[in-house]
């Protein structure tokens, strides 16, 4: 009796912090911002708007990268997203997959100062890249890329479009399991990418220094000015010059730097799927045969 009594006081205790709770939340979560008499309530949720799901080559059992958007990614990265963001993971020479050549590559490679050592004396020195080399870091470390960025380190983009991604919830994750749907980090990266022309709600506060993206995950703003422009990098296959081309381009790019085998496994999964129907229909047709003569 004496722990049943026990208990009974616990949960009236977690009763009364988790009404707290709610009343502390209700309070600041629901703070309203007045402007031109109108109280606008500031959001309790991220995002504020779920990321547009859009169409991917990669997508579905049989999906593949094209190869040229892949190149217009890269592209895109190295001229815009590089200044902030490395890549540790990503090592030069797998770009061939992309359809470089070795000799390209390298010279690829070659463009990057990579620092290494030490060397005789004991120092470290920086030298040109090669193709074993990783894409480095724009900044010597994170206390520095968080001093150059209003104090928020960019993230390394390396597996950036596994990592990242909004849960869809109950009753669409079901759906999920049947139509194969796993880009919900590419959705969100791009839709992240092409969200900053959306104008904030009259009276919701804005952070200086920070601007409005609905389909930002950890806020109704981030520290990251928008970072496309249309014109902003030149293509040479005459593809769309445009924010919404270059977003789908580099979100394709990382998604392959995250997933570079991708092909080769959805390729492997399809051989094994007819494997185990043929071997299921050999098992069965075997089974008819030895117990055809035996009464049951």
């Amino acid at each position: 009796m004496r722990i049943f009594g026990v208990i009974f006081r616990m949960n009236r205790v977690l009763g009364v912090l988790a009404a707290a709770g709610l009343t502390v939340a209700g309070a600041s979560g629901g703070v309203s911002a007045q402007e031109d008499g109108h109280a606008v309530a500031e959001p309790t949720h991220f995002p504020i708007l779920k990321p547009r799901e859009e169409s991917w080559s990669f997508a579905g059992p049989f999906g593949t990268y094209q190869r040229a958007q892949l190149q217009r990614g890269l592209k895109v990265y190295k001229e815009v997203c590089s200044a902030c963001h490395s890549m540790d993971l990503v090592a030069f020479r797998t770009l061939e997959d992309l359809g470089y050549s070795e000799a390209q590559v390298k010279a690829l490679a070659a463009e990057y100062t990579v620092q290494d050592g030490p060397n005789a004396d004991g120092d470290m020195f920086d030298r040109p890249g090669i193709p074993s080399d990783y894409f480095p870091s724009p900044f010597a470390n994170s206390a520095a890329a968080a001093a150059a960025n209003n104090g928020a380190a960019p993230p390394d983009f390396s597996l950036i479009a596994k990592a990242r991604g909004v849960e869809r919830g109950f009753p669409t994750f079901v759906f999920d399991i049947f139509t194969q749907y796993a880009e919900n980090g590419p959705d969100y990266i791009y839709s992240l990418l092409t969200g900053y022309d959306e104008e904030p709600p009259a009276g919701m506060e804005i952070a200086e220094g920070t601007y409005y993206n609905p389909y930002f995950i950890a806020g109704k703003s981030l520290a990251m000015a928008p970072p496309l422009s249309d014109d902003q990098v030149t293509y040479d296959d005459g593809s769309p010059q445009t924010v919404d081309q270059y977003a789908r381009d580099v979100t394709a790019f990382l998604m392959w730097a995250a997933e570079p085998h991708l092909e080769e496994r959805k390729s492997t999964g399809f051989r094994v799927m007819v494997f185990l129907l043929l071997l299921g229909a050999l098992v069965y047709l075997t089974k008819r045969k030895v117990w055809r003569e035996v009464a049951h």
